[in-house]
C-alpha cells in the first residue's frame, strides 16, 4: 500500500490532523516540539459517494471503500539535513514514503507556541524545502562520485547517470526542487532511482483556525500558500483545520454534519484531503459491484484491464480473458446493469484497455 508523509515544522497541528485522519488516538499532540520521534503509521479509507449508490443499485449492505497509509512525522527544524533535531532519522523516514502532505500553519494562537517566532507559511515551507534540497544534494554528490568512478569503465548506465546528476546538482544548488527539474520522458524512471526527498509529489494542508473554515480564500495565509504551491511546484493544496476535525471525531455522523453546517461548510476537510492525497499518489478507483458486496479497488493511473484485475488477485492477471466494463456514471444515470446493456453501454475490454476512474468492472478469466 502507498504511503503519503505528513510533514512540516513543529506544532503545525501534523499529529492532531494525523488523530483526525485515522480516528485514532495513536500520535501524541501536545504543545512542544518534538513530541513525535518514531513515525505513526494509519491506514484510511478513502470517502467516495459512489459507493452508496453502487449500493443501491447492487442490493447489498457490505460496502468496502479503497485506503491508503499516512505517515505522521515528527516534525524538521532549519538544520535537519545537519542532523538538527534528530535531523537524519527524520528525512529518512521522509524518504520511506510515496508522496508528501506539507501541513503549514496558517492561523494565529499565541497559547501554541511556533517553533519560528510569529506566522510566516511561505517561510516555514521554505525552511522544509531547503532541508529536502539540502539532503539531496548530499545524496547527489554521492551518487555522482560512484556512477563516474563506474563511466570510467564505459558502463553505459554509469554515464547516462552521470549526466543526469550533473544537471540535477546544478538545479539544487540553485535552491530549486528535484520535482522542478525539466526531464524527458525517458529520465523520469532514472531520476526516481535517486530517491531523492525533493522529487517527490507535494500536497499542502493549510491549517486555518475554525472562524476561517466558512472563507479561506479571505485569509491572507491561505492565500501567500496557493500562491506559493502554484508558482513553484504547480500543486494542490487544500484547507483543514485540525482541531475542528478533532472534535468532528468525538461526534455521531449525524451531529457532525450538523456542527460543519453550523461552521458554514458542507464537508470535512479531512475528506478533501484525502482525496488529494490518493491522487497524489497517482492513484483511481475502480468498483466490482454484486450481491454479495460492493468494492473500491486501487489502481495506478495507467494500468491495463489484466493488471487491474491482478489488483484482486495474481490468479485474476495470468489467466485474463475480457472484462466486463461499465462507467459509473452510465450505470447510475441508467439505474441497473440490464439497463446498461441494453443502451449499448456496457461493452467487453480486452487485454491493452486502460482502466478509468469510476469503472464498474466483472472480470473473465481462465482457472
Amino acid at each position: 500500500m502507498l504511503q503519503a508523509g505528513i510533514v512540516g515544522l513543529p506544532n503545525v497541528g501534523k499529529s492532531t490532523l494525523f488523530n483526525a485522519l485515522t480516528r485514532s488516538r495513536k500520535a501524541e499532540a501536545a504543545n512542544y516540539p518534538f513530541c513525535t520521534i518514531e513515525p505513526n503509521v494509519g491506514v484510511v479509507e478513502v470517502p467516495d459517494a459512489r459507493l452508496a449508490v453502487l449500493r443501491g443499485i447492487a442490493g447489498t449492505q457490505v460496502v468496502i471503500p479503497a485506503a491508503i497509509e499516512f505517515v505522521d512525522i515528527a516534525g524538521l527544524v532549519a538544520g535537519a539535513s545537519k542532523g538538527e533535531g534528530l535531523g537524519n532519522k527524520f528525512l529518512a523516514n521522509i524518504r520511506e514514503v510515496d508522496a508528501i502532505v506539507h501541513v503549514v500553519r496558517c492561523f494565529v494562537n499565541d497559547d501554541i507556541v511556533h517553533s519560528m517566532g510569529k506566522v510566516d507559511p511561505v517561510r516555514d515551507i521554505e525552511v522544509i524545502n531547503t532541508e529536502l534540497i539540502l539532503a539531496d544534494l548530499q545524496s547527489a554528490e554521492q551518487q555522482l562520485d560512484r556512477n563516474q568512478k563506474k563511466a570510467k569503465g564505459q558502463d553505459k548506465e554509469a554515464q547516462a547517470n552521470v549526466a543526469l546528476l550533473t544537471r540535477l546538482l546544478a538545479h539544487l544548488n540553485e535552491g530549486k526542487p528535484a520535482s522542478s527539474l525539466a526531464v524527458a520522458e525517458d529520465e523520469r524512471p532514472r531520476l526516481r532511482s535517486f530517491a531523492l526527498l525533493s522529487a517527490k509529489s507535494v500536497l499542502y494542508a493549510c491549517n486555518v483556525a475554525e472562524s476561517d473554515l466558512a472563507s479561506p480564500d479571505a485569509n491572507p495565509h491561505v492565500q501567500a500558500v496557493r500562491r506559493f504551491a502554484a508558482d513553484h511546484h504547480g500543486c494542490e493544496s487544500v484547507v483543514i483545520c485540525a482541531q475542528v476535525e478533532a472534535e468532528l471525531c468525538e461526534l455521531p455522523p449525524a451531529e457532525a454534519a450538523e456542527f460543519l453546517a453550523s461552521l458554514g461548510v458542507a464537508d470535512s476537510g479531512v475528506s478533501a484531503l484525502i482525496r488529494g492525497a490518493y491522487h497524489l499518489l497517482g492513484l483511481a478507483t475502480y468498483f466490482t459491484a454484486g450481491e454479495k458486496e460492493v468494492r473500491a479497488w486501487t489502481f495506478r493511473q495507467g494500468m491495463t484491464a489484466p493488471q487491474c484485475a491482478g489488483v484482486i488477485h495474481t490468479d485474476f492477471e495470468k489467466g485474463f480473458i475480457k472484462a466486463e466494463v461499465v462507467a459509473y456514471e452510465d450505470l447510475r444515470q441508467l439505474g441497473s446493469v440490464a439497463a446498461a446493456r441494453d443502451a449499448g453501454k456496457y461493452r467487453l475490454e480486452g487485454r491493452d484497455y486502460l482502466f478509468k476512474d469510476g469503472d464498474v468492472a466483472l472480470f473473465r478469466f481462465a482457472n
